[in-house]
């Protein structure tokens, strides 16, 4: 509460103070004034004066004093109406006095500068404007004895104190321009004073200078801008508002401490007294005076009026155009880059500079507003940055460069050409090292480079508006590739140098990659051109918005690249370059001269000597090319001497004499067009140019010794302007120009970066009157992709260098931000070979591709810095940019395989990542793939199969485990490596690659899988390693399956019929084509055919492999089929599953599960279809012969045959209903052809050598005949039965019956099976008797079956008859005429075939049983038939009845 506490750091141009009482201002006053009489009668002059006689008047100084010291309480009421000049003027007096010494003048300057700074003058006191213009007149006129330099010193600070406080006081908007100058001139005096003073001293002047042009300048914002302000005398101050500013941190903050100094200009050479020097220099006198006329034309009309005004942009002018004009040392000692370091004084640019870069800094924009100030800065200023840019000093550039760095950032948009310049013949021309820079010129270049690289939106400004612009050069490729090339250590260790250089190509990549994705509407123009377009009248309608200025500076670059090339076929060939040009549409069809002189005026990299030999040619075409190239100048308020200069650095001026004639007639003639106010024609601008032609020969040509005088050349020139002479003024302005500034006859060919001279300045001044507007860019993306296309490249090369060469962490990490950014931009813009030239060149840089040990390439994982970071990077980018990853994948994938073949990656990797949720069953074997998993591949030998039934599959399993080698254990150190390495692969995620694989865009998945296939080629390990990884791809990419399906279905293909033995890799194909149909059959209906179709290959499987593996594979088909069964609709996908059942029949140890599958399908006819049916018919009669297993399970292959039948019924009733007659009559045919075939299989079985499989399967047969019941089946195949399948069946049966007679092996059951057959073929006979009864064929079928009972009859066994068969023949036989009967089939006469069919069945009953007739027919029943047919003579057949 006591004191007011400063933060720290402030700084000390705020002053914190109370506001005085109107007393406290009277007491400070008084004690001012006794500070200074004490000092006063110190000294021994003033104090005998003092102590005289009364009589003896006092000193006027000291009267003064005490007279005002008497006054000032009587004022303390109304201190603001007191004229300041009261009170301030006995100090001033003193101040002015030559008779006070040091300590008494400095005293007396406190005292003033304490009255400054407690804001005693204020805006609303009286006359406060006269009172600080006395103050700063009597500060420049201070006077005092020296009497020691300390003293000096010391009074020399409080002026400097108080010219500063005059300007930050609250009065400071009262200072008139006049005062400013001379304040700014003051303090530059005791800075010129303090040269030869202690260096405390130095430095507070300096800092003193710097604050006070920051004080100024930073009032330039406040300014408002008027066009026409100098001219008619108009106030340009500081307003009311500004005029009391309150010197805060804020505005401090803004405000950059450098230092500078510089000659005094007109409007600061006010002070003339001698006891305040400026350093000057006289040579410089000419062009200030040249200059001046420019800046300093308002001050002249009505200068003493202006400079009166309260300060504004008058002395703002005058202040940085005395600035500007002190760096013109340069043409007192030419400064270049081979110039001795120490052959100027770099104190004083470094000053100047200083000071112009906080004007700057501090002005900003507000330049942009006042054209005076802009002037000085588009021209003259910098013409010294260009200059001085190329100092030995690297403090003088690193100056230079901060002051670019400022004017690009508030001024580019009018400084398009000069930057431009800067970047050309300065900053690059020295990075590049090829003109004798030393490194730290060369460092300081690439920093600034660097920085302004950093800036997201410079990149995208220099492409648009150099490298996109035909008359500029490409900057932005410049930049690029000298990065690119500093970069590149070159016999040599990596130096700061390189590395700063691959921050510049890292910071260019990354600004580019924040913008991704704010690509405009305009970003995809095409930029086609095939009709022919005048180039050089392009234009854009509007150059702030994006959507018309990004395809204009498309087109144009489009323009320009073809123009690049056009100039390098005119080089080499003229004639033909310009034929390729129209061929080109960038000339016409019919060359006219406008076009060819415009492709020479804009166009770059055009051999200059060919241009001049063209446009000196006599040809009238090319004469007329000259006058239209001539015409392309815009000459106008130039001196001759500027104009020829710039029409000069176009082409180099011919040799011969007559092509020089032509060339300055063509000039001459331009030029009197267009600035014919002192020459009188175009003949004199014609001599006169040849006059300085010779001239400029005669003085910069070393051969010639006698120089020409500046009298020789106006006597020479005499008489040429129509007779007169021209005036002597303006000849010598000539002669002097051409002698300081030689006119280069020999152009630059802009091969490289040219030095900046005379000549070239001017053509940059001239060319930024000309040039298009400054496009400025924002954030978005606009050119991105057409830069990166450039910069990608350089940068990937460069930055692999640096990161194969760099150690330090810091380093290889802006390395891989670099690598990353670009990779990003390579997938934005889909810039696919990019990005996998990217991929290559890091995976270089792995410890996985490198000739390592095992043991070296883990440790490297673990402990190597940069080859973590190098695996990384790989593997990020295959994760985050795997979709436009091509050829690199084969990069990637070998990088995969040395980390499988180390084992670090994770034992889960190759599986698969759905979520589909598999069936469970209850037999745990079915529960997973009979396929080894990835831990089984890391320690089971890959050549041994899982299990084998042959001989040589178990031998070989033999000769595995006897060979197996036992590995030493590893230490606990290598674990501990082993275990970080695997941290370091996790963190990696290189599984994502193939388990988000379903995210990749189509052709980078086919890419990938392609590579996996080629991959597999190095070893098995590998093949098996990619074959697992190539079925997880599959597996995650169901619902584009097809992209992939034919490549993979290939290459499965190929190691299935390539391999002959067991094998981990055909196991690995076999299970994996498994497992994809167990996976994709649920989803991809309409890839179900082709899916169940590539299962085909595992029936190709060579004898000893699908031997080896036929258990586990038969396994896998049984999951498939539970699994899949209701997706299985086609005969020819169930024909490859049930062919992959049926083989499995006979093996021992596969036919369990072959036949639980089968029975899964046919039981209950769960899964039984139309399109399946004969396969499953076939398959169960396979497994019901197979003696393999018990024999229960062929009974039950065969029991699944029989009931079978009732699918038949079934899908004939359901349809019955959906279709027509016509379709119904085509579905009873295919049910029954269905069950011929049923009753076909069933009858092969019915011979089976095992009487209980034989037996029962007669028994199903005799089921499955009378299911035929259940749909109608055509009588054709009931015939079709009874000749094809249960007569031959009992012919069968009775000769396999006496072959076991004959092998005494008729058993009880043999005869079983014959009284079966003969029961089967009388239900038969039975059941279709109605229907066969009524065709023509009924009498063939019947005599069979009378056939087949006649032979069962008299069979006999060993000699004997079987009895059973005996005893069933006969009640068969009967049974079955009663039935014929009672259904009225057989009747006594009646005729049915060609005999009588009565008498036909009579004959062979009676052989097998006589006694059967009367036992049928009764006697009294046939005579009573016999006399009706005797009576009616005709015989009619009773009604059908039921049968019996």
């Amino acid at each position: 509460m006591g004191h007011l506490n400063f933060p720290s750091g402030r700084n000390s141009f705020k002053y914190c103070h109370s506001k005085s009482s109107k007393g406290a201002l009277a007491f400070m006053i008084n004690s001012e004034i006794g500070v200074v009489l004490a000092v006063m009668r110190r000294n021994v002059r003033w104090g005998v004066r003092y102590i005289s006689d009364d009589d003896q008047l006092e000193h006027s100084l000291i009267h003064s004093l005490k007279e005002l010291r008497k006054q000032i309480f009587s004022w303390q009421n109304n201190w603001q109406s007191v004229d300041p000049r009261l009170y301030i003027q006995p100090f001033l007096d003193v101040i002015k006095s030559d008779e006070t010494g040091a300590p008494i003048t400095g005293v007396a300057l406190s005292s003033v500068h304490k009255i400054l700074t407690l804001d005693v003058l204020t805006l609303d006191t009286v006359n406060v404007g006269e009172a600080i213009h006395l103050i700063v007149d009597a500060v420049k006129s201070c006077r005092f004895e020296v009497t020691d330099p300390a003293s000096e010193e010391v009074v020399l600070m409080k002026i400097l104190q108080v010219l500063l406080a005059c300007v930050k006081s609250k009065a400071s908007c009262r200072l008139s321009n006049l005062d400013v100058c001379t304040i700014v001139n003051s303090c530059l005096s005791v800075v010129h004073q303090s040269s030869s003073k202690s260096e405390l001293l130095q430095r507070i002047a300096r800092h003193t200078m710097h604050e006070l042009v920051r004080c100024i300048f930073s009032q330039l914002p406040y300014i408002s801008p008027s066009e026409n302000a100098f001219a008619n005398g108009s106030r340009l101050h500081v307003g009311d508002a500004v005029g009391t500013p309150d010197w805060d941190q804020t505005s401090r903050d803004k405000q950059v401490d450098n230092g500078n100094i510089g000659s005094e200009s007109d409007a600061l050479s006010t002070t003339e007294n001698s006891s305040s020097p400026v350093m000057e220099n006289p040579e410089t006198e000419m062009k200030k005076d040249e200059r001046s006329t420019e800046v300093n034309d308002p001050v002249a009309g009505n200068g003493e009026n202006t400079m009166m005004e309260p300060f504004g942009i008058p002395c703002m002018v005058e202040i940085f155009h005395f600035l500007c004009s002190l760096l013109n040392i340069r043409e007192n000692s030419e400064i270049s880059s081979r110039s001795n370091p120490i052959a100027f004084d770099e104190d004083v640019p470094l000053f100047a500079l200083g000071l112009i870069n906080s004007a700057i800094e501090l002005g900003g924009p507000s330049f942009h507003e006042h054209p005076k100030l802009l002037r000085l800065i588009q021209d003259e200023l910098f013409s010294n940055l260009m200059q001085f840019g190329l100092s030995m000093s690297p403090l003088i550039l690193s100056t230079v460069c901060s002051i670019v760095f400022n004017l690009y950032l508030n001024l580019r948009t009018v400084l398009k050409v000069q930057i431009e310049a800067f970047f050309s013949c300065v900053l690059l021309r020295i990075a590049q090292n090829k003109h004798g820079s030393s490194y730290q010129q060369q460092e300081v270049a690439m920093e600034a480079l660097v920085d302004l690289c950093r800036q997201h939106a410079f990149m995208a400004e220099v492409y648009a508006n150099f490298d996109c612009d035909i008359t500029c050069a490409n900057v932005f490729e410049d930049i690029t590739n000298l990065l690119s090339k500093s970069a590149f250590p070159v016999n040599g260790p990596l130096s700061a140098m390189h590395i700063l250089a691959l921050d510049g190509l890292v910071s260019m990549a990354q600004g580019m990659g924040e913008r991704v994705g704010e690509e405009s509407s305009a970003a995809d123009t095409s930029t086609d051109q095939e009709a022919y377009e005048a180039f050089w009248t392009v234009r854009c309608e509007n150059y702030e918005d994006p959507n018309f200025w990004v395809p204009f500076v498309r087109k144009t670059k489009h323009i320009k690249k073809r123009l690049m090339v056009g100039a390098d076929h005119f080089n080499r060939d003229p004639k033909k370059g310009l034929l390729f040009l129209q061929g080109m549409h960038l000339l016409p069809e019919n060359q006219d001269p406008e076009s060819v002189a415009a492709f020479f005026r804009y166009t770059c990299g055009l051999d200059k000597n060919l241009i001049g030999d063209f446009l000196g040619n006599h040809d009238p075409f090319c004469v007329q090319v000259l006058h239209e190239f001539a015409k392309t100048f815009d000459f106008r308020n130039m001196n001759l001497d500027m104009a020829l200069r710039l029409f000069l650095g176009t082409f180099r001026l011919p040799g011969e004499s007559q092509k020089i004639q032509r060339v300055l007639e063509a000039f001459s003639e331009r030029y009197y067009e267009q600035s014919p106010q002192i020459l009188i024609n175009k003949d004199a601008a014609l001599l006169l140019s040849y006059s300085l032609i010779m001239l400029n020969t005669d003085q910069h040509n070393v051969q010639v010794k006698k120089k020409m005088t500046e009298a020789d050349f106006i006597r020479n020139n005499r008489c040429i302007n129509g007779g007169e002479d021209l005036p002597k003024e303006y000849l010598s302005e000539l002669y002097h120009s051409i002698c300081e500034n030689e006119i280069q006859m020999v152009p630059d060919q802009e091969t490289g970066f040219p030095a900046i001279t005379a000549s070239r300045w001017i053509s940059v001044i001239h060319k930024s009157k000309e040039t298009s507007p400054y496009i400025v860019c924002d954030t978005s993306a606009h050119l991105d992709h057409d830069m990166f296309s450039i910069v990608s490249g350089p940068t990937i090369a460069a930055t692999s260098v640096v990161f194969d060469q760099a150690e330090q962490e810091d380093v290889l990490q802006r390395c891989v931000d670099g690598f990353l950014a670009i990779a990003k931009l390579s997938a934005c813009y889909h810039l696919d070979s990019v990005l996998d030239d990217l991929v290559a060149s890091l995976c270089k840089f792995t410890p996985l591709l490198a000739p390592l040990s095992d043991d070296e390439t883990v440790l490297a994982l673990a402990e190597d810095v940069k080859a973590r970071m190098a695996t990384a990077a790989v593997f990020t980018i295959a994760n985050k940019y795997g979709d436009y990853i091509r050829s690199g994948w084969k990069n990637v994938l070998e990088c995969v395989l040395s980390l499988q073949k180390l084992q670090l990656l994770s034992a889960h990797m190759a599986s698969d990542a759905t979520e589909d949720m598999e069936p469970s069953f209850s037999n745990p074997e079915l529960e997973r793939p009979s396929t080894n998993l990835l831990q089984a591949t890391q320690v089971q030998s890959s050549s041994t199969p899982r299990k084998s039934s042959s001989l040589i599959g178990r031998f070989s399993q033999l000769l595995y485990f006897d060979t197996e080698e036992t590995k030493p254990q590893p230490t606990e150190e290598e674990l501990a490596v082993h275990k970080h390495a695997r941290e370091v692969v996790k963190d990696c995620r290189v599984d994502s690659i193939f388990s988000e694989s379903k995210f990749l865009q189509a052709e980078s998945l086919q890419q990938l899988v392609n590579s996996l296939i080629t991959s597999a080629e190095k070893d098995e390990d590998s093949a098996v390693f990619c074959l697992e990884l190539l079925i997880t791809i599959t597996l995650n990419n169901r619902d584009r399956i097809l992209l992939i399906w034919q490549t993979v279905y290939e290459y499965i293909a190929n190691i299935v019929q390539s391999t002959s033995t067991p094998c981990k890799l055909v196991e690995k194909a076999v299970f994996g084509l498994l497992k994809i149909c167990q996976r994709l059959l649920p989803y991809k209906e309409n890839l179900t055919d082709e899916l169940l179709k590539s299962l085909q290959l595992v029936l190709k499987l060579d004898a000893r492999v699908a031997d080896a593996y036929c258990e586990p594979i038969t396994q896998e088909v049984a999951r498939l089929v539970k699994g899949n069964a209701a997706h299985i609709r086609s005969h020819s996908g169930w024909r490859t599953i049930i062919s992959l059942l049926s083989i499995t029949a006979r093996h021992p140890e596969a036919s369990e599960s072959g036949f639980e599958a089968l029975m899964f399908i046919m039981s209950e006819g769960a899964h039984l279809l139309p399109s399946n049916y004969i396969l499953c018919l076939d398959a169960a009669r396979q497994f019901a012969e197979s003696r393999v297993g018990e024999i229960s399970r062929s009974i039950s292959a065969i029991d699944l045959m029989a009931n079978s039948v009732f699918c038949l019924g079934r899908w004939y009733r359901e349809a019955k209903n959906s279709v027509g007659e016509d379709a119904a009559k085509k579905l009873s045919q295919d049910m029954g052809e269905m069950w011929i075939r049923l009753v076909n299989s069933l009858k092969r079985v019915c011979l089976d050598q095992r009487d209980e499989i034989r037996n029962h399967t007669i028994s199903m047969l005799q089921r499955s005949v009378a299911g035929a019941d259940g749909f109608p089946l055509p009588t054709n195949l009931w015939f079709q039965c009874f000749d094809s399948v249960i007569f031959p069946l009992l012919d069968e049966i009775l000769e396999l019956s006496k072959e076991n007679a004959r092998k005494k092996n008729f058993k009880k059951a043999s005869e079983e099976t014959l009284v079966l057959a003969t029961k089967l073929m009388s239900k038969a006979f039975l059941q279709s008797l109605q229907d066969l009864s009524k065709q023509p064929s009924f009498c063939r079928l019947w005599l069979g079956v009378l056939n087949h009972l006649e032979t069962y009859m008299s069979a006999k066994f060993r000699g004997k008859q079987s009895e059973k068969v005996h005893e069933l023949i006969p009640e068969l036989l009967k049974n079955t005429l009663l039935v014929m009967k009672t259904t009225g089939i057989l009747l006594p006469g009646e005729d049915i075939g060609s005999d009588s069919f009565w008498q036909l069945t009579w004959l062979h009953v009676n052989k097998i049983c006589p006694s059967l007739l009367p036992e049928v027919f009764p006697q009294d029943e046939l005579e009573l038939s016999q006399r009706q047919n005797a009576m009616t003579g005709e015989f009619s057949l009773p009604e059908k009845g039921a049968v019996a």
